[in-house]
């Protein structure tokens, strides 16, 4: 049953995923056509991407080997048939490498890091105390959700998951479910999605000389967007488990674990806002923020031992999507439909099958985006799927039955509805309005499409 719903899912993402790439592109100024092997209007690479995703959609049991093989097998394709935008054959895939290695190298960290990062956390046994703070009805689970957002909104997406994952396992006796795991991403995504260090994409924009402000009309959309998912997940993680109405009597807050993960915490938000800030020029060289993650970890590992045990299913799980951050970072998207707020809805749908680094990087470089509406798209859009964002994969790293499209579109519906619904408030209140030039960017080819009256 679980293989005839993922299938359907899957013909659905696949049928969404080439109708957006058949969208005719506007050329930006400057640009060169597409020169490798193509079916149609359609690259190879897109539908050996294509290939991949479905591969994952279907058989989840396997999707480490899908991914990683999906990644050789394109690497293979670009070096022999079509050239990178690099540069063509082995050198270009060097070059490209080169480019993408901090990218990697800081959600292979990230990703490790906070792994042993939600362990210390629910070791510390604050998560079973909360009970006393939360309301003991599905309202408990919404406002655990409100809680990653919030979370979310000054620490790296990753983390506000895998903290309100921990508390989950916690508060909901380890039944926590698919609907919820859902919701707890689209609630870090959300969070992050207004503020410029809360998530890669508005760092980007941000390094890229747009105000902060500018980005910040993104919270209306995902305010919005929360109750709209929010009350529906809770709602249901109440009926299938019921939040912990007690706190455990036998739980002692462990201090020590606490301060530990305020200080990896703070660090890592210390090192996010000053790079950003003070050295942007140079915040695209060196994965500071993982690196800085796991300095916190060594420094105060003689204090409380980290469970090292977690680090081979963590492995794991990081390798997969690296291998998908690869992947679509090989895909020859140079060119995008010209800026509007349609192109930038569309596009919410895209980040849940593309990496939304290189999608972020193609608008920057196109320009004439409203920018709070980009970075709504591009940042809440991923939780449509498990494994299009980093929260997401991080998340099933520790629950692994989220790993499955079907189960997550089955259950977790609610996300794309508010994705809509949010992004459509935003363009009622606020309209598309063009922002702010990006540095390097191209001049808009074309007007972006009316939008409502305010």
């Amino acid at each position: 049953m679980r293989t005839i719903g993922g299938g359907r899912s899957a013909a659905g993402l696949l049928a969404a995923l080439m109708c957006a790439l058949c969208v005719p592109p506007a050329r930006a100024a400057g640009e060169t056509a597409f020169a490798g092997p193509a079916l149609g209007p359609v690259p190879v690479e897109f539908i050996l991407f294509a290939c991949v995703l479905a591969g994952v959609a279907l058989f989840h049991h396997y999707t480490l080997r899908i991914a990683l093989g999906g990644a050789i097998v394109i690497a293979i394709y670009k070096i022999a048939l079509s050239p990178f935008k690099t540069g063509a054959g082995v050198g270009g895939f060097v070059v490209h490498l080169g480019h993408e290695w901090v990218i990697l190298s800081n959600l292979l960290l990230l990703l490790l890091g906070f792994a042993l990062l939600a362990d210390l956390f629910e070791k510390s046994e604050v998560p079973a105390v909360l009970p006393r703070f939360l309301p003991d009805d599905w309202k408990g689970c919404f406002v655990l959700l409100a809680l990653v957002f919030v979370l979310s909104s000054f620490l790296d997406n990753i983390a506000a998951a895998m903290i309100g994952g921990a508390i989950a396992h916690t508060v909901f006796k380890g039944k926590v479910h698919i609907g919820y795991l859902a919701a707890i991403v689209a609630a870090s995504n959300g969070g992050g999605a207004g503020s410029v260090v809360g998530d890669t994409t508005t760092t980007m924009i941000w390094i890229a000389g747009i105000s902060p402000v500018e980005v910040l009309e993104a919270f209306i959309g995902s305010a919005v967007a929360l109750v709209i998912f929010g009350i529906p997940a809770a709602m249901k993680q109440q009926a299938y488990s019921p939040i912990q109405r007690d706190e455990d009597a036998g739980a002692h807050i462990d201090w020590t674990r606490v301060g530990i993960v305020a200080f990896i915490l703070v660090l890592a938000i210390a090192i996010n806002v000053t790079i950003n800030t003070r050295f942007n020029a140079v915040s695209d060289s060196f994965p500071f923020l993982g690196a800085a993650v796991w300095v916190a970890i060594v420094l105060t590992m003689t204090l409380r031992r980290p469970n090292w045990a977690l680090m081979p299913g963590a492995f794991k799980g990081s390798i997969f999507l690296l291998s998908l951050v690869l992947c679509a970072s090989m895909m020859p998207v140079e060119r995008l439909p010209a800026a509007s707020w349609q192109t930038a809805l569309g596009l919410g749908f895209l980040s849940a099958v593309f990496d939304n680094i290189p999608l972020t990087a193609l608008a920057l470089k196109q320009g004439g985006y409203d920018w709070g509406f980009l970075a709504y798209a591009v940042g809440f859009g991923g939780s449509m799927i498990w494994f299009g964002s980093s929260a997401g994969v991080a998340l099933s790293n520790m629950y692994p039955q989220a790993r499955s499209v079907g189960q997550w579109l089955r259950h977790g519906w609610f996300v794309a509805v508010a994705y809509v619904v949010g992004f459509f408030v935003m363009l009622a209140m606020i309209g598309f309005h063009p922002g702010s030039q990006p540095r390097g960017a191209a001049a808009a080819t074309q007007a972006p499409a009316a939008a409502p009256s305010k």
